[in-house]
């Protein structure tokens, strides 16, 4: 069911967040790809955000001991290539694994580059199939997963500081600008506050968190994990990022896969009792 959350959703009360893949290793025996996935055991449930390139994902999965099998949905945070081509691993796997993403998260998507032809970066074609077959939930407003964990469906646009663009395009000869309407995150109601859980952050980190502030009656937002996309962020954005960040309360932050070297630093200085490194292998209990 798709709606906005009120203050009678659940509360979760065990959480755990396994980072699956991601584009660093904490442990020699895993792999590192550039992508990310985070196995999330909520109480009862299992569930994953992503599944990286598809490479990593069923080496790490086999040597963690990860019972996949019992996954109860795949969340895809939106549709490149480098959070959903394990798709078919998974669903290979877990054949009742429910499937949750935006309409707009399957279709072509490319990168522009100074030479082309121009780099396609969408869902690959196999992980497309998948889903066409597949237990499908659309999450274009915010829908519960499992009982207390949320997507949030399309994040608003509201900032004027985030650059929620880049050299993200719908055509073959990159004329046709890619918002990326599809980005979503999870987020999760607990005893210490909301965690939310991002795959990319294209809408904008802040815009996430407060668009999670909305939905979920201004709770405090306890963890922020994942891709907080500030690669190509100046010195200006990242300041105004790490202002909302302490605005909002966050009491622990774990920036993964495509956050940026210089965002992590920023991150790193500014709140050194509330960062925490983040790589294949990391597992966060965070209630």
């Amino acid at each position: 069911m798709s709606h906005a959350p009120d203050d009678n959703q659940t509360v979760v009360r065990r959480l755990t967040v396994l980072v699956l893949v991601d584009n660093t290793t904490v442990r020699g025996d895993l792999l590192a790809e550039d992508g990310l996935s985070l196995w999330v055991e909520a109480d009862d449930h299992r569930l994953l955000l992503d599944t990286g390139e598809g490479v990593a994902l069923p080496h790490n999965v086999e040597q963690l001991g990860l019972p996949l099998e019992r996954a109860d949905a795949v969340v895809l945070s939106h549709g490149h290539y480098d959070h959903t081509g394990g798709l078919p691993f998974v669903v290979e796997r877990a054949p009742s694994v429910r499937v949750f993403l935006h309409p707009a998260a399957v279709g072509a998507r490319f990168s522009r580059c100074e030479v082309p032809p121009h780099k396609a970066i969408g869902m690959p074609s196999e992980a497309a199939a998948v889903v066409s077959g597949a237990r499908v939930t659309r999450t274009e407003l915010p829908t519960e997963v499992v009982p207390g964990v949320w997507a949030t469906g399309q994040v608003p646009r509201r900032t004027d500081f985030e650059d929620t663009g880049g050299p993200f395009f719908t055509d073959p000869e990159c004329t046709a600008p890619d918002r990326i309407p599809d980005d979503q995150a999870l987020f999760v109601r607990t005893a210490k506050g909301v965690v939310v859980l991002c795959g990319c952050a294209h809408a904008g980190v802040v815009n996430t968190l407060d668009y999670v502030a909305e939905l979920t009656g201004k709770s405090p937002i306890y963890a922020v994990v994942g891709g907080l996309h500030l690669g190509r962020a100046d010195a200006a954005r990242l300041r105004r990022t790490a202002d909302a960040i302490e605005n909002f309360g966050v009491k622990m932050l774990a920036p993964a896969h495509c956050t940026g070297e210089a965002a992590k630093r920023v991150f790193q200085q500014r709140f050194p009792d509330r960062y925490v490194g983040c790589g294949v292998g990391t597992c966060f209990i965070l209630v």
